[in-house]
């Protein structure tokens, strides 16, 4: 049994670090060689004039995706080994988590509207599975409903600005959209009866959906709930993938949305009223898995208003850099309820420290990461330079909303550095609050655990 399960967890690392470099492949050849390129594979929808092909799109956006969503999904696949090793279901986890990534990987390859919504409501499908995957809880069950419907709220936002932008260019391919979109600058429409701007209407229901799938204020109570998945799946799904899909979507029609001024204001709104309200909420929870994610809400808002003020670039950075300190949070919050036979509330924790050094000292480094702790970048935690672009970003937008988003971020970092430094001293400090049971058989986590958490 023991030898059955290290060949499969061997040839399971062996197919995760193939789809590593071939992202890293991808991503030097379309970064640094400057091939981007799309390649067609069948034509997917033709009907009268309404026509979508099926094509995978790797340019410059996509190739950092690409990198984002294989390098965090080979570490959580490996991590599950462990982590789900004393459960029944295991060939059922992991094949919603491989289901998933295919999901994701569509949508961040889309060349198109439909083939985007296609990965859009694929990864909407396997949050709900993973969400619920402890089926007989009935919170799990309740939450997994939770995220499944207040998704669909914006998903049909998503929808109605997909039927918009056929109605408009009478295509769905961007390539087309966006060459057109200059065009329609100005121009209004009649809907639900009044007047109103074309790409104004069409980029706001086309923000709705990113509002639902990355959790803004508003659409975001369903992701604090989501953490009654296992770990692996708050590490995946909710910090590092799918809740950036609406992030990758507002700068992917980036060509749309600098269209149309006042919807970005909108999104910078949002944005920063997300990240100061989440930091506020987290300043409050006792559960360890729901401070890392209403964290995760809060830095999706600077991600957001990062490109409200047109600072695409400063979004990406910080997307990419935040899956992978937020990653390695989760994952480690997931070491830590394992060591305490499952506890999740850091008031029942404490004096841990010596008992779990390789987890507290990952633990450490992603608090570092996070770059609200005020730690400079120079020590080598990228997080710190990724927000302060965006802050700068913001004071230098030189308009109300900017400075709006500045203060708000500020205020927001200063949050974040409690709440991150709560969490280590009640968890890890202090006098152990535990019970004796779970004190004594306390543990540091299987290398299997570990070394994924070391590698994000």
């Amino acid at each position: 049994m023991l030898r059955r399960l290290y060949d499969w967890t061997m040839s399971l690392a062996a197919r995760e670090t193939a789809e590593i470099w071939l992202a890293v492949i991808a991503f030097v050849d379309v970064i640094y060689n400057g091939h981007p390129r799309t390649t067609e594979l069948f034509t997917w929808f033709d009907s009268g004039a309404f026509e979508a092909s099926w094509a995978i799109r790797v340019d410059n956006l996509t190739a950092v995706m690409l990198v984002v969503v294989s390098g965090v999904s080979s570490m959580v696949h490996v991590y599950s080994v462990g982590y789900m090793s004393h459960d029944h279901s295991i060939p059922r986890f992991m094949s919603y988590l491989s289901l998933f990534t295919f999901c994701m990987l569509m949508l961040v390859t889309a060349d198109n509207f439909m083939q985007m919504f296609f990965g859009w409501e694929g990864v909407g499908l396997c949050s709900y599975l993973l969400i619920g995957f402890w089926y007989d809880r009935p919170s799990a069950n309740a939450a997994a409903i939770k995220a499944f419907l207040v998704n669909r709220v914006g998903d049909f936002g998503f929808a109605l600005g997909i039927m918009g932008v056929f109605l408009i260019f009478n295509s769905v391919d961007f390539n087309t959209v966006f060459t057109a979109a200059p065009g329609k600058a100005g121009t209004s429409m009649e809907f639900l009866g009044c007047q109103f701007d074309v790409m104004t209407t069409l980029c706001l229901l086309l923000f709705i959906g990113a509002m639902g799938k990355s959790a803004q204020i508003l659409l975001h109570t369903w992701l604090p709930d989501a953490m009654e998945g296992p770990t692996p799946v708050s590490a995946l799904i909710h910090a590092a993938t799918m809740v950036t899909a609406g992030v990758f979507m507002v700068c992917r029609l980036s060509p749309m949305f600098e269209q149309a001024p006042f919807a970005l204001e909108v999104v910078t709104f949002i944005g920063a009223t997300t990240a100061i309200f989440a930091a506020t909420v987290g300043l409050c929870q006792n559960d360890i898995k729901r401070v890392i994610a209403y964290s995760t809400c809060s830095q999706l808002g600077y991600m957001f208003f990062a490109a409200g003020v047109s600072a695409y670039g400063a979004a990406m950075f910080h997307l990419f850099t935040h899956a992978f300190f937020k990653a390695l949070l989760f994952l480690g919050a997931g070491s830590v309820i394992h060591a305490m036979s499952g506890e999740q509330d850091m008031r029942k924790m404490g004096g841990i420290y010596k008992l779990v050094p390789y987890t507290y000292a990952l633990m450490w480094i992603g608090s570092l990461a996070l770059g609200g702790i005020g730690i400079p970048g120079v020590f080598g935690f990228a997080g710190f330079y990724s927000k302060d672009v965006i802050l700068e970003a913001a004071w230098g937008a030189h308009s109300g909303v900017g400075s709006y988003a500045f203060w708000l971020g500020v205020i927001a970092a200063f949050l974040t550095a409690f709440y991150s430094w709560r969490l280590l001293f009640m968890t890890f400090h202090g006098p152990s609050r535990a019970d004796h049971h779970t004190l004594e058989h306390a543990h540091e986590s299987p290398w299997i655990m570990l070394a994924p958490i070391a590698r994000t």
